[in-house]
C-alpha cells in the first residue's frame, strides 16, 4: 500500500470515528465476530525505512485493542469455538486472536498480555520455522536493501539497477522488487532474495534462527490451555503455486510434524500469505478435505453468519503497524468500512447502461 493510500485510509477511519458514523452503522454491519491477525509484537522503534512495519505492533497497542474490543461488547473466543459461535444467530459478538509464523517476541510480549487478561489465542507455525530453517525472505529483502545503496537484478529478462541511498528510495526499491517477486515461482523468489542477502553481507537463515520460536519454546507455550498451535504448512509456500499433490504434501507434512512435536491434535490452519495470489477455492477445499476445523486467510473483513458455510476461507482483521490507534480499531470493529467497501465494489462491478461487457 502506498504512503498516500495509508494516509487516505487513516483519514477516512478518523472521520468515521469522530463523526460517529461507525457507531451508527454498527447494528447493521458488525455481524457475528472478528478474527484478529497479528505477526510480530515488540517494542522496536519505527524507522524511516521499514517496509515490513505493517507486520509489527507494540504490546501497548495490543493492550489498547483488547480494551477497545471488550468495551465494544465482544467476548473473547478460541478458534475451537468459532464454528459453534458462527452457527448461532444469538449471543454477543466474539473476537479470536491469531498470530502467524511464530515470532519469538510472541512469547515475550503477546503471551504475557493474553495470559493476564485470560484471553485464548492461536499461533500458526510453519514447521521449518520451528526447526531453525525458516526463510523470512520478506525481512531478508528489507535488511539487504537497508545495507545496499545500489543493486542490480534481472527483471523480465532485462538488467535493472536500483539506486537507493535514502529511506524513501529504499522503500520504493523494496516495493518494486517485492511485488515482482510475488509473481515468481516460490523457489525462484527465495533464490533471488538469498543471493541479494549474501551480496549485502548477511546470512539468509540468520533472521529466522534469531526471530522464530523453536520447538522447546512452542512446547512450553502449548502447555497453557489458553494457547492453540495451528498449522501454517511446512515451508510457508503459496499453495496456489503448487500442484494438488503438492498442496496435500505441504499441508499434511506441516500438521504431522506439529502433532508429533507437540503431542496434540492440530485442528486449525492458516494459509501462507493468505491473499488472492496465494490461495483459492481449490486450496480451501483441500484443507477442508484434510479434516481441519477452520482455516484463515489474510482477506479483510469481519465474520458474518454466512461464514458458517465457509469455515476454510475465513477473513481476518489485520492489526497493522501502520494503524496503531484505538480509534481505527473501534471503527473497524463496527464493520462499517468493510460493508461500505463491499457495496462500492458491487456497484462498480455492475454493467452500466450503454456499456458492453467483454
Amino acid at each position: 500500500m502506498r504512503w498516500f493510500s495509508k494516509r487516505f485510509l487513516r483519514g477516512v477511519l478518523s472521520a468515521m470515528h469522530y463523526s460517529g458514523a461507525g457507531r451508527l452503522l454498527t447494528p447493521l454491519t458488525r455481524g457475528r465476530g472478528v478474527i484478529f491477525m497479528l505477526h510480530s509484537v515488540n517494542r522496536e522503534p519505527q524507522h524511516a525505512y521499514g517496509p515490513n512495519r505493517a507486520l509489527r505492533v507494540t504490546p501497548e497497542f495490543l493492550e489498547t485493542v483488547i480494551r477497545c474490543t471488550r468495551d465494544a461488547g465482544f467476548e473473547f473466543a478460541s478458534m475451537d469455538e468459532v464454528p459453534h459461535r458462527l452457527a448461532s444467530a444469538n449471543g454477543a459478538p466474539f473476537a479470536a486472536f491469531t498470530l502467524d509464523d511464530g515470532y519469538r517476541d510472541n512469547i515475550d510480549y503477546a503471551y504475557p498480555l493474553f495470559h493476564r487478561h485470560g484471553i485464548p489465542f492461536t499461533i500458526y507455525v510453519p514447521t521449518e520455522f520451528a526447526e531453525g530453517r525458516g526463510d523470512l525472505w520478506w525481512f531478508n529483502l528489507e535488511h539487504a536493501i537497508a545495507r545496499l545503496d545500489e543493486f542490480t537484478l534481472l527483471i523480465g529478462g532485462r538488467s535493472r539497477t536500483f539506486s537507493c541511498p535514502t529511506p524513501v528510495s529504499k522503500e520504493t526499491a523494496f516495493n518494486t522488487v517485492y511485488w515482482w517477486l510475488r509473481e515468481q515461482p516460490e523457489a525462484t523468489l527465495r533464490a533471488i532474495v538469498a543471493d541479494l542477502t549474501r551480496r549485502a553481507g548477511l546470512a539468509p537463515r540468520a533472521l529466522g534462527q534469531q526471530w522464530l520460536l523453536n520447538w522447546d519454546e512452542l512446547r512450553s507455550l502449548a502447555q497453557d490451555p489458553l494457547v492453540t498451535i495451528g498449522a501454517h504448512t511446512r515451508s510457508h509456500f503459496a499453495l496456489s503455486q503448487l500442484s494438488e499433490a503438492g498442496v496435500r504434501e505441504e499441508v499434511l507434512a506441516g500438521r504431522r510434524i506439529l502433532e508429533h512435536q507437540l503431542d496434540r491434535l492440530c485442528r486449525h490452519f492458516s494459509f501462507p500469505y493468505g491473499d488472492e495470489l496465494s490461495c483459492g477455492p481449490r486450496d480451501f477445499k483441500a484443507v477442508k478435505d484434510l479434516g481441519f476445523a477452520t482455516a484463515v486467510t489474510t482477506r479483510k473483513g469481519l465474520l458474518q453468519h454466512r461464514h458458517v458455510d465457509d469455515l476454510h476461507a475465513l477473513p481476518r482483521l489485520s492489526l497493522n503497524g501502520d494503524f496503531q490507534q484505538g480509534r481505527y480499531v473501534e471503527v473497524l470493529l463496527s464493520g462499517a468500512p468493510f460493508a461500505i467497501n463491499d457495496a462500492a465494489s458491487r456497484w462498480f462491478s455492475r454493467p452500466q447502461p450503454g456499456v458492453v461487457a467483454t
